[in-house]
This record gives C-alpha cells, sequence and structure tokens, in this order.
C-alpha cells in the first residue's frame, strides 16, 4: 500500500520538493500511527530540507514537524482509534515528518487535541508556542514580576512570547514594525510597543525600563546581541531564538559587562527540547486552545501545493514579494490534490475573558 506525502529525496531547495506515493509506514513498538488532518509549514522545516541546520534524516524525507490527526493504529499507547491527537516534534532527529496522509509518532510526543478545537487552527500554533513556553519557562527562566521584551512581536513566536508571558504574570515590552503591528501587539496585551520603524527599540527602551529588562527574546535573527546585553537589568538573560542566517563574528559583546552584572546570554533551538520538556509545554497549549487563547493569521493550502507554500515562506523570510498571510498550513486527505479557491485565513485572536 502507498500513501501521498510531500518529500524530498535529497537535501536542498524547494524546488527540490515532491508531492507522490511513498510506501506505507509502518509504525515501530513505541510508536502510534496517525492518520494526518493538517500540518504547518515552518521556518525549520526549510532549515533541515536545505541542510542549514544539520540533523540525521531518512532519506527520502517527509517533511514538516506538527500534525493534527486521528489514532489509526494505536500499539501499545493504550490511545483509542479516532483519537484526536497533536504532535510537533516529526521530521528531524531521525524521525519522519508529518506531511502524508499517514505518520508514525513516537508515543511520548504524542498529545490529545482537546474537545472543539478546530484543527487547522491548531496546527499552525503549535511549534511557536512550544517554542515559547520553552524559550521562556526552561531556557529564560522567566518568572512573575520580570519584565520581558520582545525583538518581532507580531510574529508567530513573538505573539505566543507576548500571551504567555502574561500569563505568567511578567511585563511586556515589545517591538514591532508599523502602526498596524503595534496595534496588533497592544490587543495582545503588551504593556507597551514600540514602533521598530520610527525609532531604535533599544534605545527607548532604555527610557521604558530604566534598571534594564530581565529578559531580552530575539525571534529575528536580525539584531545585535551586544546591543540587547545592553539593555539588560542586573541578571538578566538574552534569548537568541534565531539567528541561522547571521554572519559569524559580525556582532561584538562585552563579556566584561556579562561578568560584572552577572549576565547571560542562551541560544535555544526548540529542536533539542527534550520529551519532559515538551510535554510540558504540551500541557500549557492545550489548557490554552479551548480557551482561544492561542490563535494565528492562517493560510491553508492543500498537501499537493508543499512546494509552493516552501517557495513563498522563504520569499517573505529574504523580505520579498510573497503571496500567503499568516501561517501555513497544509490539509491532508481526499482534498489534498485540489487548488485552494481562497486560502482560509483564521479568525483574529481575541482576548479571552478573565477567568474564562
Amino acid at each position: 500500500m502507498t500513501i501521498r506525502a510531500a518529500y524530498v529525496e535529497q537535501r536542498g531547495p524547494a524546488s527540490s520538493i515532491r508531492y507522490g506515493e511513498l510506501p506505507d509506514p509502518v509504525p515501530g513498538s513505541d510508536e502510534v500511527l496517525v492518520r494526518v488532518t493538517a500540518t504547518a509549514v515552518n521556518r525549520v522545516d526549510a532549515f533541515v530540507r536545505s541542510g542549514a541546520y544539520q540533523t540525521p534524516i531518512p532519506l527520502p524525507l517527509v517533511l514538516g514537524r506538527d500534525l493534527v490527526g486521528e489514532v489509526a493504529d494505536p500499539g501499545a499507547s493504550g490511545l483509542a482509534p479516532g483519537a484526536r491527537v497533536w504532535s510537533n516534534s516529526l521530521g528531524y532527529g531521525g524521525r519522519q515528518g508529518a506531511s502524508a496522509e499517514l505518520a508514525c509518532v513516537p508515543a511520548d510526543r504524542l498529545y490529545r487535541l482537546p474537545d472543539g478545537v478546530d484543527p487547522l487552527d491548531a496546527v499552525a500554533v503549535l511549534h511557536p508556542a512550544a517554542t515559547a513556553y520553552t524559550g521562556l519557562v526552561h531556557h529564560a527562566r522567566m518568572r512573575s514580576g520580570e519584565t520581558l521584551f520582545v525583538a518581532g512581536g507580531n510574529g508567530a513566536v513573538g505573539t505566543c512570547l507576548i500571551r504567555m508571558a502574561k500569563d505568567l504574570g511578567v511585563r511586556v515590552i515589545t517591538a514591532a514594525r508599523g502602526p498596524r503591528n503595534t496595534d496588533y501587539c497592544a490587543g495582545l496585551g503588551a504593556d507597551e510597543v514600540i514602533d521598530s520603524t520610527a525609532a531604535d527599540p533599544v534605545a527607548v527602551l532604555r527610557g521604558r525600563a530604566p534598571r534594564g529588562v530581565d529578559v531580552y527574546c530575539d525571534t529575528t535573527g536580525r539584531g545585535s546581541v551586544g546591543a540587547a546585553v545592553d539593555a539588560l537589568a542586573d541578571r538578566g538573560r538574552v534569548l537568541v531564538m534565531a539567528g541561522l542566517a547571521s554572519t559569524p563574528g559580525g556582532d561584538s559583546l562585552d563579556v566584561g559587562r556579562l561578568y560584572v552584572h552577572d549576565q547571560s546570554v542562551v541560544g535555544f533551538a526548540i529542536s533539542l527540547a527534550t520529551t519532559a520538556e515538551l510535554a510540558e509545554a504540551a500541557v500549557w497549549i492545550n489548557r490554552w486552545l479551548p480557551r482561544d487563547g492561542l490563535r494565528l493569521d492562517t493560510t491553508v493550502l492543500p498537501l499537493g501545493q508543499a512546494r509552493e507554500a516552501h517557495e513563498d515562506m522563504e520569499a517573505a523570510a529574504e523580505g520579498e514579494a510573497h503571496r500567503y498571510r499568516g501561517r501555513v498550513v497544509l490539509r491532508v486527505g481526499p482534498s489534498a490534490e485540489e487548488p485552494a479557491d481562497q486560502p482560509r485565513v483564521s479568525r483574529p485572536w481575541r482576548r479571552p475573558v478573565p477567568g474564562g
């Protein structure tokens, strides 16, 4: 038997992505066979596909790390056939990906999808939400009462950082480009928003947080680590969440300042998160999904357009013209080869009622 999948036969550009048939996957003793409903397209998927992020992969490689679907064969997991589930750590580390009709998911990387949650909305937010949680809680050690600065607050990860930090009782200052994006961040609950097109965010930040910020998160990979350190409070932490496009040796860092102010710079890649860390993040994500507390602008395309989705994502990352708005989700199933009529855009996020 065969399945339809989006895959590559070797590392390479988006043009190397194929959509076609592969043999049915066979689950191992610790895996659950999942019938995939939808998968998401992430920047890290392009890094894995191109070889920019080095990780063991089987070839041909089914792309994608995120899925929402239904249990087809529970194996020894104890899950019921047909149970709605999700995962966000496939397609790297030797595991096949999610962009296929069937996927084998390690049981300790699979979580139940709460009742009533739209799978297309859910799959769009799984990766950025887990990135935000694991980065803030496990790496930056964010605590209630502290101050967080987010560079790129209107992006997918930045959006989740703001929401999560407010849930933790943190004061949030963020930067975004232009009035539309700054208004969006304010609507998410950011305490203060800096328009990065009108002023240098770090210079403004010194006025908004005279003693410095406790955690500085750079989601863009374009900022200066040295400037970020200058904006820190004593014992402050810089969390570097992107940077594969940066130039080695192109940023200066005042090591003496780190020493005398007890500060730190922490690199963070969620691909190295442990299963225990991911499971903890999943608890937080599942608590928020039914409350409409996690929602991103989302364009939904058929799985057969995976190559176009990757090409568009990379064009957007380079600042070039692109077609699709927000996060791109690929639907899987009988309609996977049909072109999208009008890309669906999810409802704007609305703040949940306190205590709701």
